[in-house]
């Protein structure tokens, strides 16, 4: 039971909340975007669709050019005058078709790039209204998408722990969320969980951190991380004030992992807290 409130604590520490005033200004211009780009977007369908409606009338032009191309031999009653006349035309007529399709397709053109042009503006606004750490996050998919992926998924978290280990903390982190979207059931994403924990915790964002150790005690308790993920528990809940969970965190590793590395560490911290505890003036005592 203890440690069914461990493991459900990160989960209600979780969640993100958004200032008023910026969430209002933030719908006012996607409202404002939206509008622009579902505007871009009527156009283009309209046009595609005259592009569409243009080109059976080029096939059949073409078809006629052939046919009477293909007659040219055995229309011996017609003067070659008529034919000619016929064809001339004909092509005038494919002429004509041909400049509407060069028409349809540069306006085409030119709304897809406004289309590309808003949607770039709709992303760089949202960006600047989340701030400097969305931008943090943009930059480092980017640079992630630029990365070659391994197939296997092992080397596929070796690459995200590289990356972590070198410093690319963000990068680190979008390999670590794709790897548990490809592969979310499987073993690995024990280390992947913990992993993605260790780039939120190193930036001391423990309320993330959090959510990544609980999913790891929670769905991957024999999982070689989950000592550490314990330990780790420890320090974030220690850090956001919440002395009484960090201090369960340490009880329960060692409690579950009592031959753990991570626990050898928990025993320390813990007789560290019973000595301080001991040392506390108690209430109504003499100074």
């Amino acid at each position: 039971m203890r440690r069914l409130a461990l493991i459900a604590l990160p989960l209600v520490l979780s969640g993100c909340f958004y200032p008023a005033d910026r969430g209002r200004a933030l719908e006012t211009r996607l409202e404002k975007l939206d509008a622009t780009q579902a505007q871009l977007q009527a156009e283009l369908k309209q046009t595609r669709e005259q592009l569409d409606a243009t080109l059976p009338k080029i096939d059949a032009k073409i078809a006629e050019v052939s046919k009477a191309l293909q007659s040219l031999d055995t229309a011996s009653r017609r003067s070659g005058a008529d034919i000619g006349i016929q064809l001339q035309k004909t092509v005038e007529d494919l002429a004509q078709l041909r400049g509407q399709v060069e028409t349809y397709l540069y306006k085409i053109g030119e709304l897809e790039g406004a289309l590309s042009k808003t949607s770039a503006e709709t992303e760089k606004r949202l960006l600047a209204l989340k701030g400097d750490e969305a931008l943090k996050e943009a930059e480092a998919k980017k640079k992630a998408e630029e990365l070659k992926r391994p197939t296997d998924k092992k080397e596929f978290l070796a690459l995200a722990q590289e990356k972590a280990k070198g410093g690319d903390v963000a990068v680190a982190r979008q390999l670590y969320s794709e790897f548990l979207k490809k592969w979310p059931k499987d073993a690995l994403a024990a280390d992947a969980h913990f992993g993605l924990g260790e780039t939120y915790f190193s930036e001391d964002k423990c309320r993330e951190a959090l959510f990544e150790y609980g999913k790891l005690l929670q769905e991957y308790p024999k999982a070689d991380s989950t000592p550490d993920a314990y330990l780790r528990s420890s320090e974030c809940f220690k850090k956001l004030k919440m002395q009484e969970e960090s201090r369960l965190a340490l009880e329960e590793l060692v409690k579950g992992y009592p031959k753990s590395e991570a626990a050898k560490t928990a025993k320390a911290r813990l007789a560290e807290l019973d000595k301080a505890k001991k040392a506390e003036p108690k209430k109504g005592g003499k100074k």
